[in-house]
């Protein structure tokens, strides 16, 4: 398996995007349950199918670019909007980079990394171990890029990130993903209540660092990417208030490109049962 992602990591990313777009394609008829959510999500946010049909070919082409991103080497990515960030650091505050499940959300973090991470250190992300035991560690060590340094989800990994945005530096999240049950609270998005992290709103609160938002978009024929960060909300002291602001946030900027958004993700499921492990 390690190989054949070798292999996939070396190929053009226009192949590996067309690849993609067949695979998206095969699993929204194949699967009525993936089907259902896609659609439903969708009408939630007011799109019609023929809004967001072209997302149904974006969800295979971020399973198909993933083994180029984490082996291969790294595809154009142009940014707009830098300045914010440098603002941010030059007032000597950590950046907690927020992002949907939009685009090519991977990309985004690499991009800021390679600009920043040599002056500012590696952006720190969570990843969830995989349950078998070989593609946990191949997560581990994928994950890692140049500028990019990758956390489990354990209380060691969100006190390496609270210790990082209080030195100055950058994490990263995906704000719109749904934690387990007790790390998050019930509040609006997209008009329906879906269960949303603290942990973001927490990062901020208690280290003063600033929101940045991104969103990375694809390029047609495999021509790479476009990275857009923009200042975030300035948080309510209030938990839930907050976590309103930061749901309108990923709102506007899935809004902004809705055609490549994961509409098929589990948005509003309820909150798996468990702890954040207390060590790796």
């Amino acid at each position: 398996m390690l190989l054949f992602l070798r292999f996939l990591a070396v190929l053009p990313l226009g192949l590996l995007h067309g690849l993609g777009a067949l695979l998206g394609w095969v699993v929204f008829a194949l699967s009525p349950t993936y089907r259902r959510r896609f659609l439903e999500n969708a009408a939630q946010a007011g799109y019609a199918f023929a809004q967001v049909r072209a997302a149904v070919g974006h969800a295979g082409r971020m399973v198909a670019e993933l083994p180029r991103l984490w082996l291969g080497r790294p595809p154009p990515c142009t940014m707009h909007g830098a300045e914010c960030i440098e603002r941010a650091w030059a007032a000597g505050r950590g950046i907690v980079f927020l992002t949907p499940h939009l685009g090519c959300f991977e990309m985004s973090v690499q991009r800021a990394a390679q600009r920043w991470g040599a002056d500012h250190g590696p952006i720190t992300v969570l990843y969830r171990p995989a349950r078998q035991a070989w593609l946990a560690r191949f997560q581990e060590t994928a994950r890692n890029r140049p500028g990019v340094q990758a956390v489990p989800t354990t209380l060691p990994g969100v006190r390496s990130m609270i210790r990082v945005l209080r030195r100055g530096g950058a994490v990263g999240l995906l704000p719109d993903q749904v934690p387990p049950e007790g790390q998050g609270l019930w509040v609006p998005f997209f008009g329906r209540p879906a269960y949303t992290m603290t942990l973001a709103a927490r990062l901020v609160q208690q280290t003063g660092a600033a929101i940045i938002l991104a969103r990375c978009e694809r390029l047609s024929w495999g021509r790479g990417y476009v990275l857009y960060v923009e200042p975030g909300p300035q948080l309510a002291p209030d938990m839930e208030a907050a976590l309103r602001q930061i749901n309108e946030a990923m709102e506007r900027l899935i809004r902004a490109c809705p055609e490549q958004y994961l509409w098929g993700y589990g948005r509003y499921k309820k909150p798996r049962v468990e702890r954040m492990e207390a060590a790796a």
